[in-house]
Parts: C-alpha cells; structure tokens; sequence
C-alpha cells in the first residue's frame, strides 16, 4: 500500500475535508485535487525521494499540502513557529529540494528557504473553495514557463490522473520528521509509504472507524500523532477530517458545535485546557454526542481521564505511540472489551516486549524497557549508525519507556528512563506523582521532574497550574502528597504557574524543565 491508494477507500461524494467555515471537499474531489497538485510538483522536476518542506499554519490547506508532497515525494512538514536559523538548519540537515509556504509568508520560512536555495512554491487559492481552486506557484528556473499562478485557477476540476507507475512505492520514503531533541541533536526519522498506509489503517482498526466517522483536528500537521490519528486514519476509513486552525481552548467546544465530529484526539495537556473551560459548556459537551475521546502522546493522569469521561458522556481511549513506531503502538479498546486505567492498552499491530538491560523479555509485573517491532516501525534512523546501535537490539526497537506487562497483556508505562529522578538511589516516577497532585481539588495541571542536589544528586521538585478560583499552597500541597507517597517522593519545592512550558506540539518537556524555571 502507498498513501495515493489509502485516498481511493472513500465514496466519491462522502465528506473528506471539511474546512472552519464548514465548506467541503469530497473524496472525490480530494482525490483530483491531491492528484492536481502532485502533477504541479512534479512539473517542477520534483519526484520520488526528493524532500518537499512545508512550512505552514494548520488547516485544509496544510493537509493538501502534506498529501501532496508525499505522494509525489518525501514530506517534511515543519513547525510554522520556528525561527528563521531553526528552519534553516532543518531544510539543511533534510536536504530539502522545495519549500511550500502560504503567499502571505515573507517572513522566517521564506529568509530561511532562500539562505539554503531551495525552490520556493506556495500554496494559491484555499482548499475549501472546491478542486481546481488550490495550486502551486513557483519562484525558479526550473518551474514551467507558463505563469502558475494564473494557471492554477483555470485549471479544471478534471485533471490527467497521476501515473500510479510513475509514483512513489510502498517501500520510498513518504515523510521524514525530526525526533524532539531534548537530550542530543535531533535524529531524521524515515516514514516510507508501507508505514503510513499500515498505521492509518490499524488505527482506523483499532478505533472501529467507518465512512460515517468525523475527527477535529486540532494536533498540529508536522506531528506524527496529527498527521496519523488525526488526518490519515479517517480518511484510510472513507470518514472525515475538520481541519481546525489548530487546538484553541476557546473555540473548542464552538466547534465542536459546527463541525460534528466523533471524535478528536490529543495531548494530555490539551484535554485538561478543555476541561478547565468545560464548566459553561457542559451541555455542549454531551450535546456533541462524541463516540470517543482518544489520548497519546504522553500518560494521561486517572484523574484527567475520569473528567473527560464524564464530561463528554463517552469512553476515553488512552493510547501510546512514537514517531519511530508511525505513531500508534497500543490502545485501550472499545467498550464492550475492558479498558484499563493508567495504562495504555494493548499492542496494535505490532510485537511487543519488556526487556532487561540484557534484551531478555520479563514476566508480567517485572519492569524493563518497552521494545517494539513490526510492520510500522522504522528500519533505522537517517546517516546515524550511533543511533541505530544503540537503539535497535536484537531486530527490537528499545523505545526508552519505562513499564510492564500485566497478565492480560495490558501495557502500563511508569515513566521514561531519562525522565526518572534518582534521589539519592531512590527511584521516583514523575507520573505518580503528577497523578497525586491532580487529585488536589486546587490543582488543574502538574508536572514533576528532576533538580540538581549537591549530596543527592536530584531532587523532586512539581510545577502546578491553579484551577479556576483556587489559590494553592506549597505547604498544604506536600501535606497532601505526604499522605499518599512515600516522603522521598513529596516535592521539595512546588512551584504555582500561570501556564507550564510545553513543548511544539504541546507536550510537557520535563527534561531542562529545571533550567527553564531558574532551579539549576
């Protein structure tokens, strides 16, 4: 399977791309524009392997974007937010051919794709106004000589169909993305099209979605959870995608109201902003009739999911996945099959282990690293033999998350292995006590990680967020804790925050976190 072929499962007049102002584009439409476009990249004398950066804001046109560019190349969505020597260095370690921004950029994306002389193209005319009225303009010598933009909007809504023969394989690369970089330069990660067509479809799988399914999409598209639970995984099914401008607490559950979705998926951070807005919009939330709310991307604290469950009146689905794995590796099923809280489900379409430090698999309860491998995980990091080395063992991919297996398979993560506090040889597991914290009836949002101590080594320490109304006591938080944790557990110094960093995608970054808060 290839991504061109996962756009042909929807009907031709079904919903595929549903726009904020709620226009429409069908799958068959989808199909003929993505198809379009394609022919417009390749007219360039881009193809196959050639690395097509998008730097772009959220939305349906993103979304043709990233399917076009890799259907006729290699993807290499970026994050619109960085700085002009953040992108440079990411087009440069790519080697990206093109740069696909929206007309009104002249800012970062456009200074930095000139400073590593890439073809400059943007994204014309707006996906919701129907096929034929989205193209792509080019800036270069080796463009058409025709004016593309011109063209772009006569061009029918009946285009030459792109030659399946001459298109990517199931085994080329169809995105390439960066792991976060927290603890080392960041590593390319290779998505071939096997990988993204497969993943699509197991997630669709595992969440039973059919023709009639709707997801909002409010993950950003340079990120593998997005891009995969969000976009590809309706689609793959014949359903729907809303394209949001991206996650907006304050919009939310407005449209949720207009677009009618099923479901969304998101970051545990997000799911708690929705439930700190939720208090005037609780009939809007049951009204939206959600046939689940799905979870990646970091552990969803037990408290967090109790809320959103009964909020929404639906089950809450807690998966895991990595960007090395094309997202999603586990999930908690559906009703009637038995979720389980505080862990992330069991394995979907992939093997999975927790090993020893010398690659032997444990018993059910025993701790060790989650490794994986299968169909959807990648074959190696890009030009990084260290890497490779130290990650895969053995045919496993060790992931660096810390968990178990009970006796029915279920997964249950206790943390990352270079997010666990040594105290002094005590071992300490940010999400217990990130989960404690939330208890507190004064607490929205928490996050624990590691300080410097001269005679430990580390430390405990927890940033909050105060709910709405409440005023939290350091004091009265670590007598709190004391009362469900053992004292080495308890946080030294607990900080009250208006807003806990966050990473790009809007994950909690403990690693640095001392630093950034002036704690080292």
């Amino acid at each position: 399977m290839t991504l061109r072929t996962l756009l042909d499962t929807g009907a031709s007049r079904d919903p595929a791309i549903i726009a904020p102002d709620g226009s429409v584009l069908t799958h068959g439409e989808l199909r003929a524009e993505v198809d379009r476009l394609v022919g417009w990249l390749r007219s360039f004398g881009l193809g196959t392997g050639d690395r097509i950066a998008i730097v772009m804001p959220n939305g349906a046109e993103m979304a043709l974007a990233f399917l076009a560019a890799a259907c006729a190349g290699c993807a290499a969505p970026l994050n619109p937010k960085y700085r002009t020597e953040e992108l440079r260095f990411y087009l440069d370690d790519l080697g990206a051919k093109a740069l696909i921004t929206r007309p009104d950029d002249s800012g970062s994306a456009a200074a930095a794709g000139t400073a590593v002389d890439v073809l400059p193209a943007t994204l014309t005319g707006s996906a919701a106004d129907g096929p034929g009225s989205t193209g792509l303009a080019a800036e270069s010598s080796s463009a058409p000589p025709a004016d593309p933009v011109e063209e772009a909007h006569d061009l029918t809504p009946e285009p030459p169909s792109v030659p399946r023969s001459g298109g990517p394989s199931a085994d080329d690369v169809a995105l390439v993305l960066h792991t976060s970089g927290t603890t080392s330069r960041p590593k390319i990660v290779p998505l071939r099209q096997r990988h993204l067509a497969r993943s699509a479809a197991g997630i669709a799988g595992s969440l039973a979605l059919t023709a009639d399914d709707r997801s909002l999409q409010v993950m950003p598209l340079f990120h593998i959870h997005g891009l995969l639970a969000g976009l590809l995984a309706p689609l793959s099914a014949g359903g729907s995608v809303a394209c949001t401008e991206g996650f907006d607490a304050f919009r939310f559950f407005a449209q949720l109201e207009a677009l009618r979705p099923t479901y969304y998926t998101a970051v545990p951070t997000m799911h708690q902003m929705v439930i700190a807005r939720s208090s005037r919009h609780r009939d809007t939330a049951r009204a939206a009739g959600l046939r689940f709310v799905r979870s990646s991307s970091a552990s969803l604290p037990e408290p967090v999911l109790e809320e959103l469950g009964e909020l929404f009146g639906a089950p809450v689905i807690e998966a895991y996945g990595m960007t090395e794995a094309t997202h999603q590796m586990c999930a908690n099923p559906l009703p009637p099959a038995a979720a389980k809280p505080r862990s992330v489900g069991v394995p979907t379409g992939i093997d999975l282990a927790v090993l020893d430090d010398r690659n032997r698999p444990l018993a059910p309860g025993e701790r060790g690293e989650v490794s994986i491998k299968g169909a959807t995980v990648i074959d190696g990091y890009e030009n990084n033999p260290e890497a490779n080395a130290a990650a895969f063992t053995d045919g496993w991919f060790r992931t660096g998350d810390e968990g178990y297996l009970d006796d029915d398979g279920y997964l249950f993560l206790t943390g990352r292995l270079k997010e666990q506090i040594n105290r002094g040889g005590e071992k300490v597991s940010p999400l217990e006590v990130d989960e404690a914290l939330l208890r507190h009836p004064a607490v929205a949002q928490a996050v624990t990680f590691a300080v410097p101590h001269d005679k430990l080594g580390e430390d405990v320490a927890a940033a909050v967020v105060a709910a709405d109304g409440a005023a939290p006591d350091e004091r009265e938080l670590r007598r709190f804790l004391s009362q469900s944790l053992a004292a080495f557990k308890v946080p030294r110094r607990i900080l009250v925050l208006d807003e806990l960093p966050k990473g790009p995608t809007g994950k909690l970054q403990r690693i640095g976190l001392a630093e950034r808060l002036g704690l080292a």
